[in-house]
């Protein structure tokens, strides 16, 4: 996906607030450019998700919601898989139906990138409750059923997308802040005393390629977690890596620098996604030309190999910071492409 206009900019998923409109309008206008512009020189416009309305609205909420033939529903402790659709899955429904009208609204005439964010199959395990309240993730066909019902889900919502936003070019990502811990084994179960089992490497990447596989176009992984496992995620198929900056260590450098040069996108999360000062943009962006030069790679590629984000969701913003943080990822990105060096 070396060709896709990724574009410089982006947000990861979340937003602060309960206004589906208002939000749209700011994402919107933030990475699309002018109006029926293509966007890829500003940024990649998505479908933001807003967890302060409530529950459904969250984002395992959200991806539950889109489970098929697989519900869930709202206990103290959590989402919990149950027999039937309920009050829970139909709010789900029904604040994504709010989300979609709103970006459908302000996308009239749109032609260019767009990312749509569901979690993935692995986090998504890890935190849906079986009926006994262990999470899936103890249970390997529960695991195998949650991933079916994703991939099948996913690809209506996809559909969906596209049919609102014709001139669309969708790219899905799949939130998997767990993955690290459900490979590491440090999932605590539902007593707190202990851990989930790691998972086996290889039924963690098989199940991740074939919900990636859901989808013709770009596919990008996000993780605000430590240690990111990058060269298991190129395998898995995914064209793009989301990650937080701010916890790379030299340690990443090689697998970095593989995936760099295999032609995965980086989205560098390097805007704090919390409220505080924010640096000039090329403050912002004065690590990754460092990482560039450790790495002895090219500068003239800076432009076309990252994508600059906030660290993380916004949800614990302020909407004027969340406002300003998008903004700034636009500045940075452009300060990026006119001064690699």
């Amino acid at each position: 996906m070396s060709t896709f206009a990724w574009g410089g900019a982006t947000g990861v998923g979340s937003m602060p607030g309960g206004d589906a409109r208002e939000t749209a309008r700011t994402v919107t206008g933030t990475f699309e450019g002018p109006a029926g512009s293509a966007g890829a020189g500003h940024g990649m416009p998505y479908l933001a998700e807003l967890p302060a309305r409530g529950p459904g609205a969250d984002m395992i909420g959200r991806t539950a919601g889109l489970l098929v033939e697989v519900y869930a529903r709202v206990e103290p402790s959590g989402w919990r898989i149950g027999d039937r659709p309920g009050r829970d899955t139909r709010r789900a429904a029904s604040w994504l139906g709010e989300d979609l009208d709103a970006l459908e609204e302000f996308t009239q005439g749109y032609e260019g990138p767009l990312k749509v964010q569901a979690v993935g199959p692995w986090t998504l395990a890890a935190a849906l409750e079986l009926r006994n309240g262990e999470a899936a993730l103890s249970d390997p066909g529960a695991c195998r059923d949650l991933a079916g019902s994703l991939a099948e889900g996913l690809r209506a919502h996809l559909a969906d997308v596209a049919r609102r936003v014709p001139g669309a070019q969708l790219v899905l990502q799949l939130d998997e802040p767990s993955l690290t811990a459900v490979l590491r084994g440090r999932i605590r179960t539902a007593s707190q005393y202990r851990t989930h089992r790691a998972v086996d490497r290889q039924l963690v990447e098989s199940a991740l390629r074939d919900v990636l596989a859901v989808h013709e176009g770009p596919v990008a992984v996000h993780s605000c977690a430590p240690d990111v496992p990058f060269a298991l995620l190129r395998r898995a198929g995914a064209d793009a890596v989301s990650f937080d900056f701010a916890l790379l260590t030299e340690r990443d450098d090689e697998v970095i620098g593989e995936a760099v040069e295999a032609g995965t996108k980086l989205f560098a999360g390097v805007v704090p996604g919390t409220a505080g000062p924010l640096s000039d943009p090329a403050g912002s962006v004065m690590g990754v030309r460092t990482l560039w030069r450790r790495l002895g790679l090219d500068p003239g590629t800076l432009a076309e190999s990252v994508t600059i984000t906030p660290s993380c969701g916004l949800a614990g913003a302020s909407p004027a910071y969340a406002r300003a943080a998008l903004a700034h990822c636009v500045r940075a990105a452009r300060s990026l492409a006119d001064n690699p060096e």
